[in-house]
C-alpha cells in the first residue's frame, strides 16, 4: 500500500494536537531560545525534530510495542527521561541575576550548535509520550499493510513538521521586545522554567 492522503491527513491532525500541546520539547526550545538566542533556539528545535525520527524507526520496526509492554524498558526510559528533566529544572532554580544580552548573538560557536542540537535531540528522544503516541500512530492511525516506503515517509513528515513548528516557536519567543523583557527578568523566567520542568519529572513518574 502506497501513500494514502486519507491516512496522511489523519496523521497531520493528531500531530498537530500532539505537538501543540505543551511539554518538555516547548519548554525547552522556549528556554534555549530565550537564554541562548534565536539560532540556538531553531538549531534546538532541529534537534527536537531529528529526534522524532528515532521514535519513527523503533516504531516502523515494531519495537515501541516490545517498549511498552515489557515493564522494565519503559520504566528505564521513564525514569532517565525524569532525571534529565530535573537535572534540567535543577540548573535552572539556581539561575542568578546577571547581565543579558538582549540581542541575539549573530554567530554561535560549533560546539554551541552541537550542544543546542543534542539538547533538542535527548529531549525529545527521551520522552516517553512520544513512545506511546508513536506506538498509537503506528498501530492504529498508520494501516499495518502499508509499505516500509510509505511509513518511512509518515515518519519524515512528522520529523520536519516538528521541527518546522518549534522553528517558529523559537522565532516568535526571541523577538526582539520579548528578549528585552527577558533582560531585565531572565533569572526568575529560568526559575519559573525549572520549576515547570521538574514539575513535568515528576509528572512523568507519578502520573504516568
Amino acid at each position: 500500500m502506497g501513500i494514502d492522503v486519507t491516512v496522511w491527513l489523519s496523521i497531520a491532525i493528531m500531530h498537530a494536537f500532539a505537538v501543540a500541546s505543551p511539554g518538555p520539547d516547548f519548554a525547552v526550545v522556549m528556554k534555549q531560545s530565550l537564554q541562548q538566542g534565536r539560532r540556538v533556539g531553531i538549531i534546538t528545535s532541529i534537534g527536537v525534530g531529528t529526534g522524532i525520527l528515532l521514535h519513527v524507526a523503533y516504531s516502523i520496526l515494531g519495537v515501541s510495542i516490545i517498549i511498552k509492554t515489557t515493564e522494565w524498558i519503559y520504566q528505564s526510559l521513564l525514569y532517565a527521561a525524569a532525571a534529565y528533566l530535573i537535572w534540567m529544572g535543577v540548573s535552572g532554580l539556581r539561575s542568578r541575576p546577571g547581565r543579558h544580552d538582549d540581542d541575539a548573538p549573530q554567530s554561535i560557536s560549533a560546539h554551541s550548535g552541537v550542544k543546542a542540537f543534542i539538547i533538542g535531540f535527548v529531549t525529545n528522544g527521551l520522552n516517553p509520550k512520544a513512545t506511546l503516541f508513536f506506538l498509537t500512530l503506528y498501530t492504529l492511525a498508520i494501516p499495518a499493510e502499508s509499505t516500509l516506503l510509505a511509513k518511512s515517509i509518515y515518519g519524515v513528515y512528522l520529523s520536519v513538521a516538528t521541527a518546522c513548528w518549534f522553528i517558529l516557536v523559537s522565532i516568535l519567543v526571541s523577538h526582539r521586545q520579548i528578549r528585552r523583557a527577558y533582560v531585565s527578568h531572565g533569572h526568575w523566567f529560568d526559575r519559573v522554567m525549572g520549576a515547570v520542568l521538574i514539575a513535568m519529572a515528576l509528572l512523568l513518574v507519578f502520573f504516568q
